[in-house]
């Protein structure tokens, strides 16, 4: 099976980036220190984000160059693959419509690498531009780090530049490249593996 690239739509409608049933318990907890933009608030997500969370995802899927992923999964299978404590949700604050999304899944079962998670992160593509991206990075960085976590880890398809940028910015590093390691639409796609390596965690 081909893998999925976790690092999701970005930035604008033409370089994409990663709806709704009843699900499990989502934590909600507090990330009001992580630094916005003006105009926008990052939270932790909420059951009741579900609908508004999955349809983002949904739309990075349909640009093309999020993920190997053609269809958002229900709120269940999300909320079962996501840890709770690591689940931001970027708001409007003039609307209050979840305009951003980031959560991160574990990697391994293996307690050696219990400080190592993959993320997933997707803006609306009406909200490119806002700095969405770089503040949802920010929360998880700082909520990642606050619990120990000392490697975030992802792939992005070479072709999502905007994606590209935001983690480069964000201190990501590309590992290297993995060549024509699925099919996505009747054609094989390269994807970028990076990482970000705490300098506060596991240190």
């Amino acid at each position: 099976m081909a893998e999925q690239v976790r690092a999701g739509a970005v930035a604008r409608r033409a370089e994409p980036d990663e709806a709704a049933q009843e699900g499990r318990h989502v934590t909600d907890h507090d990330d009001s220190a992580a630094p916005a933009p003006p105009g926008i608030e990052i939270r932790g997500m909420r059951e009741a984000d579900a609908a508004q969370v999955l349809a983002i995802y949904q739309a990075g899927l349909d640009g093309g160059n999020a993920s190997f992923e053609t269809t958002a999964p229900t709120w269940p299978e999300f909320d079962a693959a996501k840890l709770p404590p690591h689940r931001h949700v970027a708001v409007d604050s003039g609307t209050g419509e979840v305009i951003g999304w980031i959560a991160v899944s574990a990697v391994s079962g293996r307690c050696v690498y219990a400080g190592v998670v993959e993320h997933s992160v997707y803006v609306h593509p009406d909200h490119g531009g806002r700095g969405v991206g770089t503040a949802l990075l920010n929360a998880l960085i700082q909520s990642t780090e606050a619990a120990g976590i000392w490697t975030i880890q992802s792939g992005v398809f070479p072709e999502n530049t905007a994606s590209l940028r935001l983690h480069e910015k964000a201190g990501f590093r590309v590992v290297g490249t993995r060549h024509r390691i699925g099919r996505h639409h009747g054609r094989w796609r390269d994807v970028v593996l990076l990482e970000r390596r705490s300098t506060v965690a596991g240190v």
